[in-house]
């Protein structure tokens, strides 16, 4: 009796340890779980997407090609003889290759489409180089994840530990040999075969000839893009001669694919030929985030649409006279006295983590911290540590009589330790964002009336040439003694001094486009980015945003005015002067301008500078008028953007969309 109750007990005990067991693991799996949620998150290239699609299937329209334009029918599934057409597949094989930017050689794509599930998708990667294969993978990746969004498909990582940082690779590594999704995004037991035309989709991405993954203006971006079908078994081919082409080539692809909503599959091309390559090598954005502080998040959504639309430069205009977000290593005072607040600063694992996601992207990042002028809130502590006044003019009043705009600050041009700070802050940003041929020093609105008060006796442009000069002194030393082979700074009245050497600076100008010094610094031997006010300046047309002073640039500038804007063609340059165009930039200042606004203020403007700069296609219509197929395919791109959770403006009215050419 004795040992039946003992037996009772010990069976009772086991079964409440059991329960105990199993309620601690119950509660500690969603602890888990949403723990390597958040490491996931923290990532440099594990960005997920929440953002709702906001294209609704349109299942009462039917669409077909007439005259390389589609006509919307209406469309009736219980008494329709014909199968219903959606607009995006009738946009894909209606007309010219809608690509954008459109390539700049000619390129076929067949009539003959071919249904696919992102499950099919191999990689295959054909390079000697073990780096660039890394981050081929990685770009796949994003590749991969991103048409899971677009195809519907929730968002599932099983792997996600898989996807290493850039820093951090994978110990697996592919070669030549077909593999299963590169990078662990699905396993290759994602579930049973969606019906589809294909049991396959290999993409091959060949680089041989070079190993180059450092950014440089002379990097070679061309790509070959080849699809041939092998029975049910679809080959996409990518050639390049470096890392930066191959991938442009899978922006390119992606463009290739679409959702189909009759269907529910994706959709591709049963043969395609693109050759690409760039015509100019600078293909810029500039985000100030001075005036108001953007998330790394943001940031690393802007760069992602960047890199779809081909541009190669992010100038992140990271401080202004505003405020200093950025932490430094060795003067954090900087961002202490500087920033809004402390959680509106970028440490040096966010500038990290920025540069490390948009190198997946083919984008550099290029960080200016603007000086001597625009460098006040956060330079203001130098008397309380014995280094003396290393900015002046700090929120001095009335502002209209020494900066720009308010607040004032201006450095102290001869205060040797404002030259240190300067060279310790170029030195952490080159160690963050990794070798450079290019460097951004500012240089943009010094105001001479601010340094006549202390320097009244001197010869005030040779003093900001002798700042410019030394800055770039500076900047040689944190580069380990090597100077950037060139060294841009803004246009202004002092650029045109001479005393810069053309050899090195490039200048960015920003003024008019047909201001006089656009010539001017041509005809002095200055290679330079066009960023023209009048066309390419994002931030205009939103009214005034003070009571006095003019404080708005007025009108706004449209897609169509970014489009148009070709200042090499209306100047009329030679092919010398041609030369010396490295390319362009859209810029977005933010006095109003913040996060909220941030996908609309600057998508779909910026995809037009992206076509200019890529493509530069001929114009033979009026200055004024865009073709009617260029509204055909940026509507496309748009839509896509939007498809990738990217609030882009609105083109026009839904109607113009569904019917293309009606609006115009």
């Amino acid at each position: 009796m004795s040992l039946a109750v003992s037996l009772r007990r010990a069976l009772l005990l086991l079964l409440s340890g059991a329960i105990f067991i199993l309620t601690v693991l119950y509660w500690n799996q969603g602890v888990i779980k949403t723990q390597s949620y958040n490491e996931a998150q923290l990532r440099p290239h594990i960005q997920k997407d929440h953002s709702s699609i906001l294209i609704p299937l349109e299942k009462s329209w039917t669409y077909k090609c007439d005259n390389d334009r589609c006509v919307r029918v209406n469309y009736h599934r219980n008494g329709a003889n014909v199968k219903r057409v959606s607009f995006i597949s009738c946009s894909m094989t209606c007309g010219d290759i809608n690509i954008w930017p459109h390539p700049t050689s000619k390129s076929q794509v067949s009539s003959h489409t071919l249904r696919f599930s992102v499950e099919d998708l191999q990689l295959r990667l054909d390079t000697p180089h073990h780096d660039v294969r890394r981050r081929l993978k990685l770009a796949f990746d994003v590749l991969v994840r991103q048409l899971r969004q677009i195809q519907r498909l929730e968002y599932a990582s099983p792997h996600a530990e898989a996807m290493a940082s850039a820093s951090e690779p994978s110990a697996k590594s592919t070669d030549a040999a077909e593999s299963p999704l590169a990078g662990g995004l699905f396993s290759s037991t994602f579930g049973s075969h969606r019906s589809g035309d294909l049991d396959s989709l290999h993409v091959k991405l060949s680089v041989h000839e070079s190993d180059e993954l450092n950014f440089n203006l002379d990097n070679d971006e061309s790509y070959e893009l080849v699809t041939s079908l092998d029975h049910r078994r679809l080959i996409v081919h990518i050639r390049a001669k470096t890392f930066f082409g191959a991938r442009h080539g899978l922006s390119t692809l992606q463009q290739l694919i679409w959702y189909d909503d009759e269907e529910r599959l994706l959709r591709t091309y049963a043969s395609s030929v693109v050759n690409d390559a760039p015509k100019f090598r600078y293909r810029g954005l500039m985000l100030d985030t001075s005036r108001h502080f953007f998330s790394v998040d943001a940031i690393k959504r802007t760069i992602s649409a960047m890199g779809l639309a081909k541009l190669n430069r992010f100038h992140w205009h990271i401080t202004d006279a505003q405020s200093f977000p950025y932490i430094s290593r060795h003067y954090p005072e900087l961002a202490e006295h500087g920033a809004y607040s402390d959680s509106e600063t970028y440490s040096e694992q966010d500038v990290r983590e920025v540069n490390e996601y948009a190198k997946i992207f083919g984008v550099q990042v290029l960080l200016e911290i603007d000086a001597p002028a625009h460098a006040g809130n956060g330079w203001d502590w130098g008397p309380k540590r014995g280094l003396g006044e290393l900015s002046l003019c700090i929120n001095q009043q009335p502002w209209s009589f020494y900066c720009g705009e308010p607040p004032c600050g201006q450095l102290n041009p001869k205060n040797n330790h404002t030259y240190l700070i300067l060279q310790r802050l170029y030195e952490e940003f080159l160690q963050l964002t990794g070798p450079t041929d290019i460097f951004h020093l500012g240089g943009d609105e010094v105001n001479l009336d601010c340094w006549a008060q202390y320097f009244n006796d001197t010869d005030l442009r040779g003093l900001w040439c002798d700042f410019m000069l030394q800055s770039n002194a500076r900047l040689k030393v944190a580069n380990g003694n090597v100077a950037p082979k060139h060294v841009v700074v803004w246009s202004s009245a002092l650029t045109n001094t001479k005393c810069l050497p053309n050899s090195q600076f490039v200048v960015q100008v920003w003024g008019g486009s047909t201001w006089q010094e656009n010539y001017d610094l041509l005809d002095n031997g200055y290679n330079i980015i066009f960023s023209h006010v009048d066309a390419w300046y994002l931030d205009c047309g939103f009214g005034s945003w003070r009571a006095t002073g003019e404080a708005a640039c007025s009108p706004y500038r449209t897609w169509q005015n970014v489009y148009k804007h070709r200042p090499w063609e209306r100047m009329r340059l030679d092919k010398k002067r041609r030369k010396q165009v490295l390319g362009g930039e859209a810029c977005l200042w933010t006095e109003q301008v913040d996060e909220g606004q941030l996908d609309n203020r600057l998508w779909p403007r910026v995809a037009a500078l992206a076509e200019r700069l890529w493509s530069d296609p001929n114009d033979d219509h009026d200055f004024d008028i865009v073709p009617p197929e260029v509204f055909r395919r940026i509507s496309v791109f748009r839509n896509r953007l939007v498809e990738l959770g990217i609030k882009a403006e609105a083109l026009f009215p839904k109607y113009c969309a569904q019917n293309p050419g009606e609006c115009i």
